[in-house]
């Protein structure tokens, strides 16, 4: 609404309050059915519209006789904050959204996705992983993220054969050992992509986040598993030997606040909006989007993680192979705050190199700043695990 169109609407009154003595009530007419009143916020625009002493009868002449674009750019201010005040947009989140960290050399880095062929040979895997982020990292690539399952196959039978006891590392846990070694001597932060976690009895698709110093930083265990069945073009049960996971992940590290997601985590909202109000710079998630919904939903889907919560969003797929039994769709990509195609790659192996700056999301938010317009009077998101956290 435009300064002209709001003070072709506004209504002065002049009130006599016994309480309260003599007042201007400012309100907003909506076509002659509805009077939203700004009572509260009447005398502040009095005091602010003219100078001091000025009395209120003489205040509201003045006020009658005030152009109407100087009366609606003031009265626009002052409906502003009453929507504001009304709507509680800090209560949309609960606890209330957290502003993104500092991030040294003011948020500017490269990232490297690497979209890596996939063998049923797990130590040659591991190997061309290895020399994959090398190779980015002596390419400038100061954060390196895998491809979801690089390690093996991805199949259900293929789960248990390739999966490893992380917590125990060493030889339990030869992906995740070359991980940090190559860390720790590039100097890098790593998103390891996936692999099938051993955990007890227990299989999951899990993510290790390896500090530049070569150490564990975080694990995430995929939350969603993909149990999909559209007829005649693809049906997978990843609960039919893994469990999914429970708890949200975001991690600080050299070059941010990361949230973590796997493949069909993606097509989860909530979750990337509880990374959001946690603070997060950027989103990763590995993934092996397929044939059929690869091409439909895959770019889509980053986008509109990446708009709706105003920060980056990295995916890292397996390449392509036609003669696996599954056949992942590739196009790794990285997307900006505004939506915008960073960078992206086909279907072959490849390694997609690109500047991340985040500067770019306290543009946009400033720009959209959709955080001050949300409804906290109709809506809220509640993020379970941290309101947990700081009760205790």
């Amino acid at each position: 609404m435009d300064g002209v169109s709001l003070a072709n609407r506004i209504n002065l009154k002049y009130v006599n309050q016994p309480d309260h003595g003599h007042l201007v009530l400012v309100s907003i007419g909506d076509g002659g059915k509805r009077m939203t009143s700004l009572l509260p916020y009447s005398l502040r625009f009095v005091a602010s519209a003219f100078p001091a002493k000025t009395s209120i009868a003489s205040a509201l002449g003045r006020l009658s006789a005030t152009p109407k674009r100087f009366l609606g750019n003031r009265l626009k201010f002052s409906y502003r904050n009453y929507i504001t005040a009304m709507t509680k947009p800090e209560d949309a989140r609960v606890p209330p959204a957290v502003t993104p960290p500092s991030v040294p050399n003011g948020g500017k880095f490269k990232i490297a996705l690497c979209q890596l062929s996939v063998t049923e040979n797990k130590e040659r895997n591991i190997a061309h992983a290895r020399a994959a982020i090398e190779s980015a990292a002596d390419n400038g690539a100061q954060l390196v993220v895998l491809p979801e399952i690089w390690n093996g196959p991805y199949s259900n039978a293929s789960f248990p054969v390739y999966a490893e006891d992380i917590d125990a590392g060493g030889s339990a846990s030869p992906s995740t050992s070359m991980l940090s070694e190559v860390a720790r001597s590039k100097g890098i932060t790593i998103v390891g992509g996936s692999i099938s976690e051993r955990s007890g009895d227990r299989l999951y698709n899990t993510c290790c986040i390896f500090g530049k110093d070569g150490e564990l930083k975080a694990k995430h265990r995929k939350i969603h598993l993909f149990d999909i069945d559209i007829p005649g073009k693809i049906s997978f049960m990843e609960s039919k030997t893994l469990t999914a996971g429970n708890t949200p992940t975001i991690v600080d590290t050299d070059v941010g606040r990361i949230g973590i997601g796997i493949c069909y985590d993606i097509r989860f909202q909530e979750l990337a909006m509880l990374y959001a109000a946690r603070g997060a710079h950027l989103i990763c998630y590995p993934g092996a989007f397929n044939m059929t919904t690869g091409p439909l939903h895959w770019e889509l889907l980053q986008r509109a993680r990446a708009v709706d919560n105003q920060l980056f969003v990295a995916t890292c797929s397996p390449a392509r192979d036609i003669n696996a039994g599954y056949v992942a769709w590739g196009h790794s990509t990285l997307v900006a705050p505004f939506g915008e195609i960073v960078a992206t790659t086909d279907h072959e192996e490849a390694t997609i190199i690109a500047d991340i700056d985040y500067s770019r999301i306290e543009e946009r938010r400033m720009n959209m700043p959709l955080e001050k317009q949300r409804h906290g009077d109709l809506y809220q998101l509640v993020d379970v695990n941290r309101l947990d956290t700081e009760k205790h």
